[in-house]
């Protein structure tokens, strides 16, 4: 049974070993001090000799540990001058290169939403970088650059995106926002813009952490303008979109899953031997999610429903 309990269990002592076994024979000496009764004057006198000698090992303790910590500083310092020098900037005009094709391929993201009629999507721009960055550093090897590509994070982008499409082409998202909306619509006009940022920003951040926030909060975009201009209910949209921005993006954190920058770290750190598990990453995410979404809400409360910035007209309000 004991060892069904504790087969995942680290048993491993942070210490090093000459400062470990210093505190135990505190705990020794010490112990053995406490079991004396004191009641003769030899008892009384061998009582404090023990308790002499476990300060005069606590003393020791102290002193080692001052010695080990500088010890690790020293360690961490020469450590860092290793990892500089052995990442410096070797080739200044490959660096320059890489950061004409990288001002390049952003600009032409920009663009892109500004010219019209054009067949180049974001995807192929990229890759169109990726190429011209390829001819640049003169890299021959293509078999080399092709092992060195995260596939199995693509892949898992390629099947969320696919499984997210086939949710949002079944209208389980629109559903979702519909029923944050009719709940807002039940809350009396004073009330409403309360109830809307605490509705939007915590149903978001949940669905969020569980859903890619990004097919999300595009999908729920259309839903919340549509609110924002409901005769039925008295709200600006500034506030909706930033309380809809904060719980997408801040609930993003909560799950492995929750936003794309999640999956690429956890496959980089996988390929470097550190893997990383949905319930580990949880365990840490989900109540950092929580505290930060708690943080936006209050912000959004003061802001929007206490100060009333962006406040509707509300004698316009039917």
């Amino acid at each position: 049974m004991y060892t069904h309990c504790f087969q995942y269990v680290v048993l491993k002592n942070k210490d090093l070993p000459h400062i470990a076994e210093l505190k135990r024979e505190i705990t020794i000496w010490e112990r053995t001090a406490k079991q004396l009764s004191a009641a003769s004057p030899e008892e009384r006198a061998v009582q404090e000799a023990l308790n002499a000698k476990a300060m005069a090992v606590t003393m020791l303790l102290h002193q080692e540990e001052c010695r080990s910590s500088m010890l690790k500083a020293e360690s961490w310092q020469k450590k860092l001058s290793e990892l500089e020098e052995s990442h410096r900037i070797t080739d200044m005009i490959l660096l320059v290169k890489s950061i004409a094709v990288l001002i390049s391929v952003v600009i032409l993201f920009f663009l892109s939403n500004v010219i019209p009629n054009h067949e180049l999507g974001l995807g192929w721009i990229a890759l169109f970088g990726s190429v011209v960055m390829m001819i640049l550093s003169g890299i021959k090897d293509l078999e080399e650059v092709m092992h060195k590509i995260e596939w199995s994070t693509l892949l898992f982008f390629t099947a969320l995106f696919v499984l997210m499409e086939g949710l949002n082409q079944m209208g389980l998202i629109s559903f979702i926002g519909m029923k944050m909306v009719d709940v807002i619509k039940l809350v009396p006009k004073d009330y409403q813009m309360l109830v809307a940022l605490v509705v939007i920003v915590w149903g978001s951040a949940f669905v969020s952490a569980f859903i890619d926030n990004i097919p999300f909060v595009t999908t729920l975009i259309p839903v919340i303008v549509e609110l924002a201009e409901s005769p039925e209910v008295c709200l600006s949209l500034r506030p909706l979109v930033w309380a809809l921005a904060f719980g997408g993006c801040l609930g993003g954190n909560a799950t492995l899953i929750g936003a794309s920058a999640n999956v690429v770290c956890a496959g980089i750190a996988e390929q470097n031997g550190y893997k990383i598990s949905f319930k580990y990453f949880m365990k840490i995410g989900f109540p950092m999610m929580i505290t930060t979404v708690f943080t936006a809400m209050i912000y959004l409360l003061i802001a929007h429903a206490g100060a009333k910035w962006n406040a509707p007209d509300y004698s316009e309000c039917t």
